[in-house]
């Protein structure tokens, strides 16, 4: 058993730092692109290691981006990138704060339940869809949660409340909408027992998060807090939806609440601990921002530490306290977990590491690359998300989205993806009107690309 305890954490996160980096450098180097949060984040860690702050142009010219979410944490991007200046690097650092996380679930899970099912909670946890979806779905600053997540979980089930306290604090410098997070935390520690510690954390959490939202953001942006827009009850199609049926619906959001808990055999629901994901679900589904609701991108990563160390406590309840049948059935809790785990995330995205076309080059990655050398090191680019992550290290990029407006910038180069609706040969035509007083030149690249120079009298 300490053996055993001591050797599967560390085997777990060696297997899983090395199949989540596999996997989304992979997915980077298929130039599969989803959205354009890899390009944004390495451009903040290219800023802190730069300029000592997150200079995101791709947001807009000159935007710090701790206007928009306030994330500090994502400093320590900051050296990484100034040791190895690619957004692979983020790529791999997010691979191991993810399997970090893990090989906490497990140990946790083990000490608690022995060898066999502490194994399979902690591999369940690994593969699941939360997880998974944010491995496959670019970085994001919530990387940082999941394992603050599971040592605050893991002290929770040992009754360590200082190291609740401590581990849970952090979170208000993951993200804005942490802080409530840290205020479930210590209404659980108030179910616990732990009085002082749960109305200290309570008072943090209410304390830190107006701050942020009402003090620190607006007097970064200008504009203020730019996602209250979010939380106005509409169904995504301008619909009203009356409270509390917001909560539920459209069914997206019951799937997402099935799948959540259903992936720990309903287990988790037995813990207290279980009230630390109900802020998240709350946010995301008193939205009308439909990406929210369900599955598919990065949004249930910080459910995923927090269910399965309810689940974790559930069964441990269940052994105690709860009735012959489920204990019975909590026995095969961790055997149920890593059922549901495979079935849903063994099609996809796990699947990709074993297609051969997930490491095959294509002629698209070769016209891909010989865009990036074409502009030289050092100017700047206005873009769509096709090339904006791979041009970030060498060059200043912007979004062509937000590249407008009083503070519009005149690049040096247009690079766009025909996949994503550029219609026509050639860009300079639309970069002459989009830029007025200017002249362009198209550049023959080939690929599916369309790159223009501007040409200078």
């Amino acid at each position: 058993m300490a053996r055993w305890s001591r050797w599967a954490p560390l085997a777990a996160y060696v297997v899983f730092v090395a199949g989540y980096a596999l996997l989304s450098v992979a997915r980077y180097d298929r130039l599969a692109v989803r959205s354009w949060d890899l390009a944004i984040f390495s451009q903040a860690a290219r800023g802190y290691a730069e300029h000592g702050y997150p200079l995101v142009d791709i947001k807009g010219p000159g935007v710090n981006l701790l206007g928009d979410h306030f994330s500090p944490v994502i400093a320590l991007f900051g050296p990484l990138w100034a040791l190895a200046p690619s957004p692979v690097t983020l790529l791999v650092a997010q691979a191991a704060l993810l399997a970090f996380s893990v090989s906490v679930v497990l140990a946790t899970a083990v000490r608690h339940l022995g060898p066999a099912a502490g194994t399979a909670v902690g591999l369940a946890y690994g593969i699941s869809f939360g997880v998974v979806q944010a491995v496959d779905f670019d970085v994001h600053e919530v990387a940082f949660a999941a394992p603050l997540l599971a040592l605050a979980g893991a002290a929770y089930l040992r009754q360590d409340w200082r190291w609740v306290v401590l581990w849970s604090s952090a979170l208000v410098l993951v993200k804005e909408d942490q802080g409530v997070t840290v205020v479930a935390v210590g209404l659980v520690l108030l179910i616990a027992g732990a009085r002082r510690w749960g109305i200290g954390l309570i008072t943090f959490g209410i304390a830190a998060t107006l701050l942020v939202l009402l003090v620190v953001i607006p007097w970064i942006n200008d504009g203020g807090y730019d996602y209250w827009s979010r939380l106005t009850g509409a169904d995504g199609e301008g619909e009203s939806v009356a409270w509390p049926l917001r909560a539920v619906w459209p069914a997206e959001k019951i799937e997402t609440l099935l799948l959540t808990f259903g992936i720990t055999g309903f287990l988790a629901l037995r813990s207290p601990w279980v009230l630390v994901a109900l802020p998240t679900l709350g946010w995301r589904f008193l939205s009308d921002y439909d990406s929210y609701w369900g599955t598919e991108w990065h949004y249930s990563l910080t459910l995923m530490p927090v269910v399965f160390v309810a689940m974790v406590d559930g069964i441990l309840r269940a052994r105690a306290a709860g009735p012959r049948w489920l204990a019975r059935y909590a026995e095969h809790g961790p055997a149920v977990a890593v059922t549901a785990a495979v079935v849903l995330r063994l099609q996809y995205p796990l699947r990709d590491l074993v297609e051969p076309s997930t490491y095959q080059s294509t002629a698209r990655e070769r016209a891909a690359e010989e865009v990036v050398e074409t502009i030289p090191d050092g100017d700047s680019v206005d873009t769509d998300i096709g090339l904006i992550a791979p041009l970030v290290p060498d060059h200043d990029v912007y979004f062509i989205g937000t590249n407008t407006g009083p503070d519009q910038v005149t690049p040096d180069w247009v690079v766009v993806d025909t996949r994503l609706g550029w219609p026509g040969r050639g860009i300079a035509g639309w970069a002459k009107d989009h830029y007025p007083g200017t002249r362009w030149e198209d550049v023959v690249v080939g690929g599916g690309y369309l790159l223009a120079e501007r040409i200078d009298d």
